[in-house]
């Protein structure tokens, strides 16, 4: 199994079963990490709340985050991601049903990596979610650690 994890940030239940069957119907064996909630999503990045002590040298390759979530949204933990030097720099990719221009706009300023829209139907969710698995965890280079 590769040390590199995924932050997988879905309050729908529908949504993340999808996604992590279609990461593992890719043989993209890495660990995936489920936060439900935007807030939750903060504590396992910094250590904090439910999460308090858990070892923060270790960060996700990269974190697909839905931007509909209860608590915070996924442009406020966007927001707070790019703000903070231990997670500015991880690859974070927009995965929403929002077809509202605006978000995507707003996801761009505060310093998305990518923007996808969940397609409705299944096989063109699974590819798309195969295809994001490939890139962000294979073929992107990450930035060299000091």
């Amino acid at each position: 199994m590769s040390d590199k994890m995924i932050l997988l940030v879905e309050d729908n239940p529908d949504d993340e079963e999808l996604t992590t069957r279609a990461l593992r119907q890719a043989k993209i064996a890495n660990e995936i990490v489920v936060a439900r909630d935007g807030a939750e999503a903060l504590e396992f990045l910094f250590g904090e709340g439910a999460h308090a002590g858990r070892g923060v040298s270790r960060m996700p390759a990269v974190i697909l985050l839905d931007l509909k979530l209860p608590k915070l949204s996924g442009l406020d933990v966007l927001n707070r991601l790019r703000a903070d030097p231990r997670t500015r720099l991880i690859p974070t990719v927009i995965l929403t049903s929002s077809s509202e221009d605006e978000d995507m706009l707003k996801s761009y300023q505060l310093g998305a990596n990518s923007y996808v829209r969940k397609p409705v139907d299944f096989s063109q969710f699974a590819t798309a979610v195969s295809q994001l698995g490939m890139y962000w965890l294979l073929l992107n280079q990450p930035v060299p650690k000091h």
